[in-house]
């Protein structure tokens, strides 16, 4: 599974998106012993939790001891969202429907599967668990993780639109990479290439330390990717001589959009009120040195190639 083979109808039909189940899996991990990834320390805290419900359903204590190896995922934490999955009622919906045997034919090859595995509703099980952990660990925070995860998707899609899939996918995760000649290289195993022609290719924003890959083939293929930007990181300051140039209210507005942000996270991150952000911005819209795209519910502003060459001259 080292390499993709994606022609250009795969590239066509090739799209960010967000997943509210991709967050929720990456949220188990951190439960299960993984590190907690910046802007999302607070996850660790549910690790009791977790503890205490694996030790009263051995089933599903079974199911994540055998999910969550060395270098693999179980293929039912990993199936790519279906164009009609909205929310995360839909994503576990289609988990609730895997039959059971094929939660266990996507675990770790090679591996025995724990007799406690052997029941008929265990996709039920897994489904159930993954509602847990949302409800505990992602859902009172997913609409600030969303909107994160548009700006990022923002971000990419302007890379992709100014310098192609290359740019748009090189820094995309530990191991991935654009070859070129429709070749996507998305890890560093020895495997035979795979060819996705009339596949749906997805990329996933999650704060994972590298994320995953997933499908459900012949149809669907995803990345899950970790997501940059506003989790990953504060706003850069604002160089004096900029604060000097624009006013300081201005200029932080600027040097916080070094990833897309709508209004309400810049006042997050500026500790600016709403007034000032969206005067602010006008300005700075006017001047040419912003710009706004719509992405999902939000209006998401980013630099222009105007205002990042300011601020190199600055710094």
């Amino acid at each position: 599974m080292g390499v993709w083979l994606v022609g250009a109808d795969v590239l066509a039909r090739s799209r960010f998106r967000t997943s509210a189940l991709a967050e929720t899996v990456a949220a188990l991990l951190v439960l299960l012993g993984a590190p907690a990834r910046p802007g999302r320390q607070d996850v660790a805290r549910h690790r009791p939790a977790l503890r205490e419900r694996l030790a009263a359903d051995p089933v599903t204590a079974a199911f994540a001891r055998a999910a969550v190896t060395p270098g693999w995922l179980a293929d039912v934490l990993c199936v790519p969202p279906a164009d009609d999955d909205l929310d995360i009622g839909d994503e576990l919906a289609r988990v609730r429907r895997t039959p059971a045997d094929a939660v266990l034919a996507g675990l770790a090859p090679g591996r025995s599967r724990p007799a406690e595995l052997a029941v008929p509703d265990l996709g039920d099980r897994v489904a159930d668990l993954l509602g847990w952990v949302w409800e505990l660990a992602v859902a009172p925070d997913w609409p600030r993780l969303a909107r994160a995860f548009e700006a990022d998707i923002v971000a990419r899609t302007r890379r992709l639109t100014t310098g192609g899939w290359a740019a748009a996918l090189g820094d995309l995760r530990h191991g991935t990479r654009w070859l070129g000649d429709g070749r996507l290289q998305i890890n560093a195993h020895d495997h035979p290439p795979r060819d996705l022609a009339g596949a749906q290719l997805l990329f996933i924003p999650a704060v994972t330390a590298n994320g995953w890959a997933g499908w459900a083939p012949p149809h669907r293929y995803s990345l899950v990717y970790p997501c940059g930007g506003l989790l990953a990181a504060g706003p850069a300051a604002a160089p004096g001589t900029l604060s000097r140039l624009l006013g300081p209210g201005r200029a932080a507005v600027l040097a916080a959009l070094g990833t897309p942000m709508s209004t309400t996270q810049l006042v997050a991150v500026t500790g600016h009120g709403l007034g000032s952000v969206g005067n602010h911005l006008k300005v700075l819209l006017d001047a040419g040195l912003v710009r706004r795209r719509r992405a999902g519910r939000s209006v998401l502003y980013y630099r222009t190639g105007t205002a990042e060459r300011l601020l190199r001259a600055q710094r």
